[in-house]
């Protein structure tokens, strides 16, 4: 008898997990917006959030809650911590018992500092509760790259089922029974990443303020450098998506060891590389 999956949220990572499951098991897809999961099931594709990726034709969308659970075998939550209580709280009562539940969500509940699996169990109570986590991107993965991810669940028969179900010849799925510890890791991968980032930033702007003449460092890490760099990341994520790909973008400052510093526009010929960091 097939095992019947349900997700729950229909953005990137939860669409890139139905189309996985759906190779493997009947799968269906919610969507909170109808017209999203119409164009699913007429077109394939999930234009807002994967436009450029066709999507199994066996997989199913609805914007039905109910519709989506109640005939569910695995339930799978791909919905953002700040609303996973109140979806999971709207789904409760169409889940079947002892159906188990995986979280895809990484991070805390604001309010209540729970991770989603207390979460899961204060709202569905005496039901299984999964994570499925990794270092994953949902185009990458759809692209067919090579991955790895690990399901987290304390129960080997149950973890064995959800390995099969999400396995792809390109996505190598490990099983753990740490639920604790694998959910852990996903929250604070961000924070630690972050902290790295900006100690290999800081690096990089003393050794260039030094070649430059700078005589101080408290400059550099007020306003006049790190303090920059967080403004312009929090509300020009062009400049950064731009940067990242090393395109050109009106009003980049380029730091070059090799001349004094200077400021590029489209209009410049020839644009600098970004800045290599060692």
């Amino acid at each position: 008898m097939p095992i019947n999956v349900a997700v729950i949220g229909a953005g990137s990572w939860g669409t890139t997990v139905a189309a996985l499951a759906a190779v493997n098991a009947p799968t269906i897809l919610w969507a909170r917006r109808p017209e999203l999961a119409a164009q699913i099931n007429d077109a394939h594709i999930n234009g807002e959030y994967l436009a450029n990726f066709m999507l199994p034709e066996q997989l199913q969308a609805t914007s039905t809650l109910k519709d989506a659970v109640s005939h569910a075998d695995v339930l799978v939550m791909a919905v953002p911590s700040h609303g996973y209580r109140d979806v999971a709280a709207e789904a409760a009562p169409y889940v079947r018992p002892w159906v188990p539940v995986v979280s895809l969500t990484k991070g805390i509940e604001r309010s209540s500092r729970k991770r989603m699996s207390e979460v899961t169990s204060d709202e569905m109570p005496g039901h299984p509760v999964a994570v499925l986590t990794g270092p994953n991107l949902a185009k990458e993965i759809l692209g067919g790259q090579p991955a790895a991810s690990v399901v987290a669940i304390d129960d080997e028969v149950i973890a064995a089922e959800l390995q099969r179900i999400f396995s792809r010849p390109s996505l190598r799925i490990y099983t753990n029974p740490d639920v604790v510890g694998c959910e852990v890791g996903g929250v604070v991968k961000n924070v630690i990443a972050i902290a790295s980032g900006m100690a290999v930033l800081k690096a990089e702007i003393v050794k260039r303020d030094a070649f430059i003449g700078a005589q101080s460092q408290r400059i550099t890490f007020a306003d006049g450098g790190v303090g920059e760099v967080g403004i312009e990341n929090r509300g020009l994520n062009r400049r950064g998506l731009a940067f990242a790909a090393g395109k050109p973008y009106e009003g980049y400052v380029w730091l070059r060891a090799d001349k004094p510093v200077e400021t590029e526009t489209p209009e410049t010929k020839e644009m600098q590389p970004p800045m290599q960091t060692a």
